[in-house]
């Protein structure tokens, strides 16, 4: 079995846990049968994975939250980007949420129109069926 020998810098190793979440994703949606992509480049589009249904092709930010705490504000990160859904991971806790993107610059995480899933492929796409 290989083992890493070299040392991580903390900032480094946050990054790999951030953007594992949008890998997560991905092979999640894969797994329902959607046709879905992380852009190679995105230079402040916004955009952490893409998926189509075949006609449509939706733009989906992902964001993990380092709380435990469902009760909070979660902040408009892609206010000038054409975001169409933005997916919320717990670092923390074994939820995450499914958001239509918002125009303000702050909302309630637990807001009538948010999507609670847990952190399983089924839970997630039973959830995401939902939109």
């Amino acid at each position: 079995m290989p083992v890493r020998k070299t040392v991580l810098k903390e900032q480094t190793l946050i990054q790999y846990k951030n953007h594992s979440y949008e890998y997560l994703l991905l092979s999640w949606l894969l797994m329902g049968g959607w046709e879905a992509s992380k852009p190679s480049i995105d230079l402040g589009l916004k955009t952490d994975v893409q998926i189509s249904d075949g006609r449509t092709l939706y733009r989906i930010q992902v964001k993990s939250l380092d709380c435990v705490d469902e009760n909070i504000l979660v902040e408009n990160k892609w206010k000038d980007a054409d975001i169409d859904f933005v997916v919320y991971f717990s670092k923390n806790a074994d939820w995450g949420y499914i958001a239509p993107a918002f125009k303000e610059k702050r909302k309630q995480l637990k807001s009538s129109n948010h999507i609670r899933f847990h952190q399983h492929p089924k839970c997630f796409l039973e959830a995401f069926s939902k939109i």
